[in-house]
This record gives C-alpha cells, sequence and structure tokens, in this order.
C-alpha cells in the first residue's frame, strides 16, 4: 500500500514566471581575462561562451576579431544586436564549443590566437525563470542551455531509477544527501510528476531543512543541469578541440565556477605542461607526447574582493590559463 505524503505548502519564496530582468550578464574576471588574451588589431580570439557578449565587448573594443559561440538562440540574438557597431570584425556562430573545430572550419578559420571557456549559466539563463535554471522563480523544470536539446531536467527526474539519480546528484552535486532525495522523487512522482522548479525545490526542502542562506536544493539543481547539459563531457571535448586550433603562442584561458570543470581543466592543463613523465616501473623518464603549453596560472586565479563585492556570482570563479608552445 502507498501512504500519500501531506501535499507541500508553497513557499512566498518562490513566485511565477515572468519576463527576465533587463540586465543580461556582467562578465567575470575581465581585466584578468584581457591581460591573458592581449586583444590587438590582426588577432584572433574565441569567446567559446558567447553569452551576454561582456568579454566579447571588451576583446572588440581592444581591436581583435573575435568568434563568439553559443549553443543557446537568445544569446547569438542578443548579441547581434548589441554588438552591431562590430559588424565584420565580429562574427557569432550557434553551437556548442565541443564542435570547434568544425564551427570555425564551417566559416573558413582553422588556427586561432586565442580562445576564452566562460564555463556556467549566464545570469540570464539563471534569471528567466522559463528557462527553469533556477528555483529563484517559479518555471518549467527545463535546465537546457540549448533549447532545442532532447532531454530536459524534467524528463531525468520522472524517468531515471532512484540509483540513476542517486549517482547523478552524488557525482555532479557533491550532495550528502543525494540517496534521500532519489528515493524521495522516485516516490513522489507516482503519485504527481515533477514539472515545475517550485515541484522539485520545495519537494527537497521539505525533507532536508534549509540551513543558512542556501537552499538545501542547489546542489541537486546543479547536477540536474550539468546533466541535461553533459557539461563534464562537453569540456573534455572541447579542451582538445581547442587545443588543436590553437596556433604557436596561442593561449587558452578558461574561467570555472564549480570544483569538477577545475578538476578537469588543472589535469588537462598539467599533463600537457608536463615535458616530462615518471612512474615508478620505468628505468627513467620519458618525454611526454602530449607536452604543448607552458601554464601563465600557477595557481588559479580568484576575483578580487572587489569584483565579488560588485558581482556575487564571480565568488567561485576560478581562472586557469595556458599558451602554446611556439616550438
Amino acid at each position: 500500500m502507498i501512504v500519500l505524503a501531506p501535499p507541500i505548502p508553497r513557499s512566498r519564496a518562490y513566485r511565477t514566471v515572468k519576463a527576465p530582468r533587463p540586465t543580461y550578464h556582467e562578465p567575470v574576471m575581465l581585466e584578468e581575462t584581457l591581460r591573458f588574451l592581449a586583444p590587438a588589431p590582426g588577432r584572433v580570439i574565441v569567446d567559446c561562451t558567447l553569452g551576454g557578449g561582456g568579454h566579447t565587448a571588451a576583446l572588440l573594443g581592444a581591436g581583435a576579431e573575435v568568434i563568439g559561440i553559443d549553443q543557446d538562440p537568445d544569446a547569438i540574438a542578443h548579441n547581434e544586436r548589441k554588438l552591431a557597431d562590430w559588424t565584420g570584425q565580429f562574427r557569432p556562430v550557434r553551437g556548442n564549443f565541443a564542435d570547434a573545430g568544425s564551427l570555425l572550419d564551417s566559416i573558413g578559420v582553422s588556427t586561432i590566437d586565442a580562445a576564452l571557456l566562460d564555463l556556467g549559466v549566464s545570469s540570464h539563463q539563471l534569471d528567466t525563470a522559463a528557462r527553469g535554471f533556477s528555483f529563484q522563480e517559479d518555471g518549467p523544470l527545463d535546465m537546457r542551455m540549448d533549447p532545442s536539446g532532447l532531454i530536459s531536467a524534467a524528463d531525468l527526474v520522472n524517468a531515471m531509477s532512484a540509483e540513476q539519480l542517486e549517482r547523478i546528484f552524488r557525482d555532479y552535486g557533491e550532495e550528502p544527501h543525494a540517496r534521500k532525495i532519489a528515493l524521495r522523487i522516485a516516490r513522489d512522482r507516482l503519485i504527481r510528476p515533477l514539472k515545475t522548479t517550485r515541484d522539485l525545490a520545495e519537494m527537497i526542502e521539505a525533507i532536508i531543512p534549509r540551513r543558512g542562506h542556501t537552499h538545501p536544493g542547489t546542489r541537486v539543481f546543479q547536477a540536474l543541469r550539468i546533466a541535461v547539459n553533459r557539461e563534464l563531457e562537453v569540456l573534455e571535448r572541447g579542451l582538445a578541440e581547442l587545443t588543436s586550433l590553437l596556433a604557436p603562442g596561442g593561449v587558452l584561458v578558461v574561467i570555472t565556477f564549480h570544483s569538477l570543470e577545475d578538476r578537469i581543466v588543472k589535469n588537462f592543463f598539467k599533463h600537457r605542461c608536463a615535458e616530462w613523465l615518471d612512474r615508478p616501473e620505468w628505468p627513467e623518464p620519458r618525454r611526454n607526447p602530449d607536452y604543448l603549453f607552458r601554464a601563465l596560472t600557477r595557481k588559479p586565479l580568484t576575483a578580487s574582493d572587489a569584483e565579488q563585492r560588485r558581482n556575487p556570482r564571480s565568488r567561485s570563479a576560478k581562472l586557469r590559463a595556458v599558451q602554446r608552445l611556439t616550438e
């Protein structure tokens, strides 16, 4: 016999869907990014996550030619309007940066001087309830960065087994209550499918009480977003694609916002910055066939105190940069 849980009361903290806020996105660590990318006339730079176009606008203002990649049609349309004065110098391309090679080939570009990966979700996506990335306002449980994608967050929570959901919450969200939340989802969806951000957020808050300012559903929402958009797989593919496109002396800058992304970038750069490899079972060190970069940042840079006060979303940002060897 299934015992029905009492209905979860609707919190006043959630609001109905409304129009997006007028601001789109404030670029994170802009000054540091420009220092490494060194924009100048004649340099071809790829902004692999165009978003609100803040980094791209600064690069264009310094004279660089910029190719802006984004899978979100809203971002492409926004920047076509915002950056209209740079027609000819700015080329927007809709797609996923994991396919950077084929995307650039389609517009006749085979090598680039620099690339930027500013990972995560844009402020516009977070603030637009209809996109379903945030529980601050009620909206459909979507989370697709590319709205034409086949799988939404609602599809995952309503179709995956409790074991699969637990693995996603644990591996992608590092959620300590992953099993408890997954089991509750599997039970509740038998009564009523989870369709909105409010449905999921309030269900989690009913079993994991809020402590402090952080909502107990934060890690679960992050995990679902990563799973829906295959973000870690895309990051690994994208790093390899961009490496092959960089000209000798070319620079790659990556800004991450959580430990899973940063770990992938750190390990990718570390391996390709090592000229020699050594293992206990080898009689002597061997030259690294993947040796391609020199590190421009020994440790990841973080946003300044002033920027963190001005833009709270920069608090978790970490910037790493490498330069392709010239020999």
